[in-house]
């Protein structure tokens, strides 16, 4: 995050956001029982599909405070300051999150009922693995993760999509969002391309251009993560003059029929081709157009909100990072102690939820008070 600190809806929503992501995560659990438990499945399905927006959510405050990066800061210096602040917490996390997962699931709870994964995986070789592979990729102990791999490649192209906002006009940003826009049905055209006839490329079934030699199609450049950072600087820079009854009669049903796509859709896919995860992600891409119904409201909404900004609203929010960070080994705790069937499902995946982001902001608020702890959690 930046330095323009206590911004009031900034903070909260970094809170909400955080908390979906943990929320999600919880959720995790119950969609993978599938057919093993199909209200389980269900339940997990339509509480996590609200949770999607989340991510989308974090990368556009992350425009919002970075954006417009000063013009006497170059990009070696926001390289510095931006990636060389996540690196260590990156290697760190890496590290530790494999490590208590190991010690949770092969000596703590080795019986654990988690459809997620199988104890019999964590064995001290797979370790072993682990503990260096993170320089290729992230693995499942470390799922959350991704999106520091992600957020990099974001804070590489910033100064350079920064440097084009400043001097772009209204027209000229709403063209390439216009654009940026037709790329979010992209992952729904990959889906019906075979129904059609598509065979692919070579084998390669990648649209546009895209084949074995070559994995940058039409829209490689203008698709993804970077739309949303451009949509946040335009709504920032051209905030929207609507009423809060404009706001409710275009951003309640857009919100409403995102999730009905995405929650819905998930589960006629799931039907139609059951355990196939390429094809059951697509209906929770952070990048397709149904999640993006979802999330513009919820920005939207919260950008006209009038939340003045408070010490302690903003020493809450400076703790989403570490709790980002640290939370995914407490939600299969958490999971495994409200799996009882006294509790309803929806009830185990809230209690779940709120064990799992208290226990990681009381972890986060001790490891920020030690300057030696308090940068891996910053």
């Amino acid at each position: 995050m930046s330095e323009k600190h206590n911004i009031g809806w900034i903070d909260v929503l970094r809170i909400a956001a955080c908390f979906m992501v943990v929320f999600a995560h919880c959720c995790d659990p119950f969609v993978a029982q599938f057919d093993n438990n199909r209200e389980m499945f269900l339940t997990g399905v339509f509480a996590g599909s609200l949770t999607r927006p989340c991510v989308p959510l974090f990368v556009m405050m992350t425009a919002v405070l970075l954006l417009p990066i000063k013009n006497e800061e170059s990009a070696a210096s926001f390289y510095k300051k931006r990636i060389g602040r996540i690196a260590i917490p990156l290697v760190f996390w890496s590290i530790a999150l494999p490590v208590l997962t190991y010690i949770y699931f092969a000596h703590i709870n080795p019986e654990t009922q988690n459809m997620q994964l199988s104890a019999d995986a964590y064995t001290a070789a797979s370790l072993t693995d682990k503990l260096y592979t993170f320089i290729f990729n992230f693995n499942f102990d470390t799922t959350p993760l991704w999106y520091l791999y992600m957020l990099i490649g974001l804070y590489i192209i910033m100064p350079i999509v920064g440097s084009w906002l400043q001097q772009a006009t209204k027209k000229d940003i709403r063209t390439v969002l216009y654009i940026w826009g037709a790329t979010l049905f992209m992952p729904y055209i990959s889906m019906v391309a075979p129904m059609l006839g598509y065979t692919g490329n070579y084998g390669n079934m990648g649209l546009l251009g895209v084949c074995d030699w070559n994995v940058y199609g039409t829209f490689y450049y203008i698709s993804g993560f970077v739309g949303y950072v451009i949509l946040a600087y335009y709504l920032n820079r051209y905030p929207l003059e609507w009423s809060w009854q404009k706001i409710a009669t275009v951003c309640t049903p857009l919100f409403l029929l995102g999730y009905a796509i995405t929650s819905i859709g998930y589960i006629i896919t799931n039907n139609y081709f059951p355990g196939n995860y390429a094809y059951l992600e697509i209906l929770w891409y952070f990048t397709g157009i149904n999640v993006f119904m979802m999330t513009f409201p919820i920005f939207v909404i919260f950008r006209k909100l009038s939340i003045k900004p408070s010490k302690r609203l903003s020493q809450m929010a400076s703790l989403t990072f570490g709790i980002y960070l640290c939370h995914f080994v407490f939600t299969f705790i958490s999971y495994d102690i409200f799996d009882t069937a006294a509790l309803p499902y929806l009830l185990r995946i809230i209690l779940a939820t709120a064990t799992t982001f208290t226990v990681s902001a009381c972890l986060v608020w001790v490891m920020s008070k030690n300057k030696a702890t308090k940068i891996l959690i910053k």
